[in-house]
C-alpha cells in the first residue's frame, strides 16, 4: 500500500492505495490461477489541525481461471470520508477514517463454455479504519493500519435479495503506507 498525503491545516490531502496478488495452484484435478488488482484513491481538505473531510473511491478486479470455470469480478465504490487525527508527539500521531458510500459489483462467469452467468449488484458501505502515523522527517511519514470495521450491503436482483457482510478485522490485518506533507 502506498499513500501520499498532505496533512497540514488549510491544505489538500491526496492519498492512494494499490494492491496486487497472484496465485497459481496445481492440484491432481487441475490447475487454477487467480489475479487480484485494486486501487483506492482519496482526496480531502484538512480544515483544522485535527479534521479532514473528502472523497474516496475504489476500483478492484479479480480474475479466476481453472479447468472447469472462469470468472471475473469488478467492483467500484465511491463515497465520502471524515478523518480525525491527534498528534501524540513530534514523532507519532493517531488518526481514524470514517467512510460511507455507494458501491457496485459485476461478475461474469463462464462454466467451460456451457453457460455464462452475468451478475450485477449495487449497494452501500461504511467503514472505520484506525491508523498510526510515524514522522520520519522532512515531511515524510509512515502510516500503519491494523484493520478496522466494515459493513457492506449489496442488492442483487439476479439472485433475489440482499447480501450483507459485517467484517471486524481489527488486529488481524496489517498494512504500511508512506505519506508526505507538502
Amino acid at each position: 500500500m502506498f499513500s501520499f498525503a498532505n496533512a497540514q491545516k488549510g491544505t489538500v490531502l491526496v492519498q492512494g492505495n494499490m494492491n496486487y496478488s497472484s496465485q497459481k495452484r496445481d492440484k491432481d484435478w487441475g490447475e487454477s490461477k487467480t489475479n487480484n488488482f485494486g486501487f483506492s484513491p482519496k482526496v480531502g481538505y484538512q480544515f483544522s489541525d485535527n479534521w479532514t473531510v473528502g472523497v474516496e473511491g475504489t476500483f478492484s478486479n479479480s480474475k479466476f481461471e481453472s479447468n472447469s470455470s472462469n470468472y471475473e469480478t469488478t467492483q467500484l465504490a465511491t463515497g465520502a470520508f471524515i478523518r480525525y487525527s491527534h498528534k501524540l508527539s513530534d514523532f507519532f500521531s493517531i488518526y481514524s477514517d470514517l467512510g460511507v458510500g455507494f458501491q457496485s459489483a459485476k461478475r461474469l462467469q463462464d462454466n467451460n463454455n456451457i453457460s455464462v452467468v452475468d451478475e450485477k449488484a449495487d449497494g452501500f458501505y461504511t467503514s472505520i479504519t484506525p491508523s498510526v502515523l510515524m514522522n520520519i522527517g522532512k515531511g515524510f511519514g509512515l502510516n500503519f493500519n491494523f484493520g478496522g470495521v466494515r459493513f457492506d450491503s449489496y442488492n442483487n436482483p439476479n439472485v433475489g435479495g440482499y447480501n450483507r457482510n459485517f467484517n471486524f478485522n481489527l488486529g488481524s490485518t496489517f498494512s504500511v503506507g508512506i505519506s508526505k506533507n507538502f
